[in-house]
């Protein structure tokens, strides 16, 4: 298959690389395909979706949408971020504290099944099962009044770019069109109707909901669904919630009776849709839901819908068009997605990552904004009132995968919820710090959920894991990697201080070899021996106290602050057991080397090595045994697994910088059976982590920056050996550009957000100027390796010497 969207010639393509413009924009040769048409970020079909893994989300990070694009109903299936099943509820066990001695003596003593019934009967959290986070029912239109004629041309699609869904077709010689889109600065979801005929625009709207809800007609253009929250697990449904419809046609006449909206004959019209809730925060679900759907409705309203639309593009594009990727276009990206899906593994198809890896910070950007609730395991798209695993919050690796792709893909403001949802937790788990470890600080451990649960829950084989709240609060310390903005750190440092304290009065001595351990833990819902997770100090959890104490330390010194616990925080970390490398040759999940007996010999989790993925702590240069050994488990797992498993493995072989492997996951991960015809995620059934987890890992093939140092192009696929990415971020403040031809770099440019020295690793030895061109100084350590110093501000141009 021919690849379009490189230049064959040397000057050709070192002009291309010196204008930095697209590469599919300058195809040289002409095609019976449009490579810069085809080219375009846009999911798009040609008939419309039969279920809800076909329809398109749009989001504005409170209010999604999943939009069905029928000729002659559509379906727009709804969610707003705070409509979660149950009410303010406090889950902290009190009889978890007099059991706990006895549990870690039966831990120690190897009485691992007897440990994991007692912890069941006395130290889960009351209620044992979390809150589900719930629909808030669909929209439906209904177009049964036009013309019946047969339907031609269909077309809908999603346009990344924009966040716009649309849905074209004729029918009757009437050409029609719908868009579609959830806006951010008006918060509200906008529908479209045109069509080129007069008059030709006819249908009803109505809401329905699974929810005990009912419907209304408060004006004459207006319809309204009004119900509650589900009680569950014994919680009673606390919140309500009011969704509204508004109709403004242009010519033609509007009605609303008994709750449906009738528009007859009308040139075109805006539906406006909004949804509030009485969901205040976690401890208060007593908020004016009325008032809150009726506000933007209101204001949005009095604005025309092209001017509604710009702000719409124009806020979304300021996140989304930081960051650009070419990788090349191919005959393959002119298919409608669902048939390159299934085509993927058996030709060549690069557009289709650049599509999948954009997709995912597309996603992000709809489910995730400051001050809104942080994605969850299906971002905010869920038609269920009884979602997979809740559709919550678990954060034993689901949640912190959401947002992998934040900091590095220049997403940063999509992370905020990620540290308001801290705030919480470090407030709402003390309670259960304090009742069921008898500890200072706070803990969360492997879920939590709207009104931040923060007690083990589900059962102990899953749930009896502490390490959530840390793995998430080293997220304190790491954006500030990124971002070197003292004054968040600051804000942040009671969070990141309160987890470190839980631990210093949680970690128990391991009465064999004096380490200190956490006890009673899990390795990830993985098993030891048959039926039985229970232990102390698994290895990950070892590697996420590191990291935590590590953070603490370091955040306290860059502030200035002479912690108190200081002294006591770097004890403790030299306490903690070390790595070790097993009978395998492979890294150890637990203290004792029990993983080739385990049951699961091909679990999911491949928990033990957060330590070279996300974190630093096993690194190819600088721990090599432990690097080997990684790599062996990876081995010893195998390559398949759940979608989010897949992505988390594509991320292992990029910090192994096997780009051919990684590439290979990716394969597996682009299949029908992993990915849905809409390009989400399947483990199965749904979940969004997968496809945050593969965008994060196709930007670990193109840059890495987790030593203190940035390694461009680290794991380059070779399936991939010509492109160029702008907007990515690196740790220490830097914005990087890239371009390659045969899998060689040809140009970076770094520009210094804060000034600093730079340590660079490159495949060959690299010539440094700054953009004026003045040569900085070089320091050139190993013959890869350049060091310089920036400026604020400045940007430096790199190229092979």
């Amino acid at each position: 298959m021919q690849r379009r969207g490189f230049l064959t010639t040397s000057v050709a393509t070192s002009a291309a690389l010196t204008v930095g413009l697209p590469l599919t924009a300058r195809t040289a040769s002409a095609a019976p395909w449009s490579a810069p048409e085809a080219s375009r970020l846009v999911l798009w079909y040609d008939k419309p979706a039969a279920q809800w893994l076909e329809a398109l989300p749009l989001g504005n990070g409170r209010l999604g949408a999943m939009v069905f694009g029928g000729p002659d109903t559509e379906r727009l299936q709804l969610n707003e971020d705070t409509l979660w099943a149950g009410g303010p509820y406090e889950p902290a066990n009190p009889r978890g504290l007099a059991g706990l001695p006895e549990i870690r003596r039966r831990v120690f003593a190897g009485e691992w099944a007897a440990a994991q019934q007692l912890i069941d009967s006395t130290f889960m959290g009351d209620p044992l099962g979390e809150l589900m986070y719930q629909t808030v029912g669909n929209l439906r239109l209904s177009f049964a009044g036009m013309d019946a004629g047969e339907v031609t041309g269909y077309r809908r699609e999603l346009d990344l770019d924009t966040a716009v869904a649309t849905t074209t077709y004729t029918r009757g010689n009437v050409a029609y069109r719908r868009e579609v889109f959830a806006s951010h600065p008006d918060q509200v979801i906008v529908v479209r109707l045109t069509a080129d005929g007069p008059g030709a625009l006819s249908f009803t709207a109505a809401f329905d909901s699974p929810q005990q809800a009912e419907t209304s007609s408060p004006d004459r253009i207006t319809a309204a669904l009004e119900g509650t929250g589900q009680t569950r697990e014994g919680v009673p449904g606390q919140v309500r919630f009011r969704a509204l419809v508004r109709a403004h046609s242009e010519g033609g006449a509007v009605r609303s009776e008994n709750g449906t909206l009738t528009v007859d004959g009308a040139d075109a019209v805006t539906l406006l849709v909004s949804v509030g809730s009485s969901y205040n925060n976690y401890r208060d679900a007593s908020g004016d839901h009325r008032a809150r759907a009726e506000r933007p409705l209101n204001a949005a309203a009095g604005a025309p819908y092209g001017k509604l639309r710009s702000r719409h593009v124009r806020d979304h594009r300021a996140l989304f068009g930081r960051l650009s990727l070419d990788l090349g276009t191919t005959e393959a990206a002119a298919l409608p997605t669902d048939q390159r899906v299934a085509a993927f593994a058996g030709g060549e198809d690069p557009h289709l990552v650049t599509l999948h890896y954009q997709y995912g910070r597309y996603l992000l950007i709809a489910s995730s904004r400051p001050g809104t609730q942080p994605a969850t395991l299906q971002g905010i798209w869920n038609e269920e009132l009884s979602p997979p695993w809740d559709s919550k919050y678990t954060i034993n690796i689901n949640t912190e995968m959401n947002y992998w792709p934040a900091p590095a893909t220049n997403l940063l403001e999509c992370w905020e919820p990620v540290f308001a949802l801290l705030d919480d937790l470090a407030e709402a788990g003390r309670r259960t710090a304090r009742v069921q470890y008898g500890a200072d600080g706070w803990v969360a451990h492997h879920n939590t959920d709207v009104w931040r649960g923060t007690a083990p829950v589900d059962g102990a084989f899953w749930g009896m894991w502490p390490t959530g709240g840390a793995w998430l609060a080293t997220s304190v310390w790491e954006h500030y990697r990124f971002t070197g903005d003292r004054a968040a750190l600051r804000r942040r440092l009671p969070v990141l201080e309160g987890a470190v304290r839980f631990f210093l009065d949680a970690l128990v001595p391991d009465p064999t070899t004096g380490h200190l351990v956490t006890c009673p833990s899990v390795s990830p819902e993985n098993a030891h021996h048959p039926g039985v997770s229970a232990c102390a100090g698994p290895t990950m959890d070892n590697q996420i106290l590191r990291d935590l104490f590590d953070g603490y330390l370091a955040a306290c010194d860059t502030l200035g602050i002479s912690s108190p616990y200081g002294q006591r925080v770097r004890e403790a970390r030299a306490g903690l057991p070390p790595m070790k490398i097993g009978a395998q040759g492979q890294l150890q999940e637990w203290q004792h080397d029990w993983d080739a007996g385990a049951p699961e010999q091909h679990h999911r989790h491949v928990s033990h090595l957060y330590g070279l993925h996300p974190s630093n702590q096993i690194t190819k240069r600088g721990t090599p045994d432990l690097f080997r050994a990684a790599l062996r488990t990876l081995e010893l797992r195998g390559d398949a697994g759940t979608g989010w498993s897949l992505a988390w493995k594509i991320n292992f072989w990029a910090r192994a910088e096997d780009g051919a492997r990684s590439f290979k996951l990716l394969t597996d991960l682009l299949t029908p059976e992993r990915t849905a015809p809409n390009l989400f995620d399947l483990h199965p059934p749904f979940q969004i982590d997968g496809n945050f987890g593969a965008t994060a890992g196709v930007t670990e093939w193109l840059l890495q920056s987790h030593t203190d140092e940035v390694h461009l192009l680290p794991a380059l696929p070779p399936q991939l050996p010509d492109g160029q990415v702008t907007g990515l971020l690196a740790r220490g403040g830097l914005t990087v550009d890239l371009t390659w031809r045969g899998g060689e770099l040809r140009r970076a440019r770094l520009s210094a957000r804060q000034g600093g020295t730079v340590r660079l690793r490159t495949a060959v030895p690299v010539t440094v100027r700054s953009a004026d061109g003045a040569a900085p100084e070089v320091r050139r350590p190993e013959k890869a390796v350049s060091v310089f110093r920036t400026k604020t501000g400045g940007d430096y141009v790199i190229t092979p010497r």
